[in-house]
Parts: C-alpha cells; structure tokens; sequence
C-alpha cells in the first residue's frame, strides 16, 4: 500500500473539518462498531464508511485497507468459528461444535473490524498530521509532549514501510527473490529488518535531535501560531457520530 497513512491533499468536506471533529467522529464510529451486535448497524456503517471514501477520492485506498484488514479479521474469525459453540449444530467437531451463531460470530468479526478500521485511516488521509497534533493541543489542551509522541508515531510509519520497500527492491536488484509461499517470505524478510531497526534508531536520534534544538521543551499551548474553529459541519458530523453510537445501543 504505496502512501500508507500519508496526507493526500483534497477540498472535500471531510478534508476542511475541524481535525478534533474527525477524530471525534471516528473514535464514536469505533465504539459504535464495538457495542452493536446488529447487523443493520453494522452493514450501515460500511455503507457510510465507503459513501465517505468516495467522497475523497480515496477508494484504492479504502479497497486496499479493507483487504487488508479483512484478511487479518479471517485469522480471528476462524478462531471464534471453532472455539466459540452456539445456535443450532451445523459441523459436529470433536471439542465441540460449529454452529449458526458461530459463524454469525465469525462475519460479525469481520464486519466489524474492517468498518471501524476504515474511518480511522481516513482521518489520517484527509489531515494533515502536525495539524492533527497542534489541534490536541489547541482545542483540547492535551500537552504537546503527548501530542508529539502521537504525531511522530503516525509519522513514522509510513516511513518506516517505504524504507523496508527499498530494502527489499536493493535485495531484488541482487537477485533475491521474494516469490513463493508465506514461510519463505518470512524467512527472506527476517535478515531485513536489521538495517531496518539500525535506520530506523539514526532517524529517531536525528529526530530527538533536531526537537531539542528547536526547544522542544520550551513548546506550550500558545506557541502555535493557527487557530482551528469549529464550523456547522462539525457539529454535523459530531451528531451523527452520536446517533451511530445511539443506535448501537439500541440495536
């Protein structure tokens, strides 16, 4: 996934909301997804997650995540699928049984995590980091220390991605290849990550570095110089986000 968590610029709505209202709104996106049972719900929320990637011009991505993530969420449904015997028999085993409501269980795994996985790497696609960070800051007077960690952790994965994609394009160029089943994959990518870790500790320095001498420790709440105002499509989008979260409950 080229451009994992990186900042795509746009003018849709969801790019000029208040960056707390699109953290605001994905965190009650998540619960929402977390508390309902229903289906319903839980097919809306799809819905309306993939109604707002369009909207962005950010469906490859979008389609990307959702393999991924429902390719992770298969792992635990399995799991859920043979551990978890309820509803009417339908696979006798000899620790149990697979039943309806197993792998009712099993889709709503599925469903589950890719619908609250999507809204949360959206507001990643659609903000600009630092503002996402300063606005913590600004709006809901969370210490820029914290702020910072979170920043530079989303920061830096995408950095650390592309980095481990160069290093596995270098070993391809001398003749290595990356072709065949999971085990042999993880057994050439496993000698990679020593000059990923050692990269990765000289941009962390660098970076402590370079915070330091721009007096990091000096930063407070009025440093930043932009105001982030809250508009009538916020208080929008914070009301649907509760009313998501409202029909969990009563679903």
């Amino acid at each position: 996934m080229k451009g994992f968590l990186e900042y795509v610029p746009g003018d849709s709505l969801l790019h000029r909301m208040n960056p707390v209202a699109k953290l605001a709104v994905s965190l009650l996106i998540v619960f929402a997804c977390f508390i309902t049972r229903s289906f319903a719900v839980l097919v809306a929320i799809l819905v309306l997650d993939y109604a707002l990637a369009a909207h962005c011009k950010l469906m490859p991505q979008t389609v990307g995540l959702t393999k991924a993530v429902a390719g992770f969420s298969a792992v635990l449904a399995l799991i859920a699928l043979f551990t978890t015997p309820s509803g009417a028999q339908l696979v006798p085993l000899p620790w149990g049984y697979i039943g309806t409501g197993s792998v009712l269980a099993a889709v709503r795994i599925v469903l589950r995590l890719v619908a609250c996985a999507i809204p949360l790497f959206l507001t990643f696609y659609v903000t600009k980091i630092n503002d996402l960070s300063n606005s913590l800051v600004k709006v809901c007077r969370v210490p820029y220390r914290y702020a910072f960690v979170f920043s530079s952790t989303v920061h830096f994965i995408p950095v650390f991605m592309n980095d481990m994609s160069a290093i596995m394009e270098a070993q391809t160029a001398r003749g290595v290849e990356f072709d065949g089943g999971f085990a042999r994959k993880v057994r050439l990518m496993v000698p990679l990550c020593v000059p990923l870790l050692v990269g990765s500790v000289r941009k962390t320095n660098s970076a402590a570095i370079a915070a330091e001498v721009r007096g990091f420790n000096l930063r407070t709440r009025a440093s930043g110089y932009k105001e982030y105002p809250f508009a009538g499509h916020d208080f929008a989008a914070l009301a649907l986000g509760v009313a998501l979260l409202a029909s969990s409950f009563v679903a």
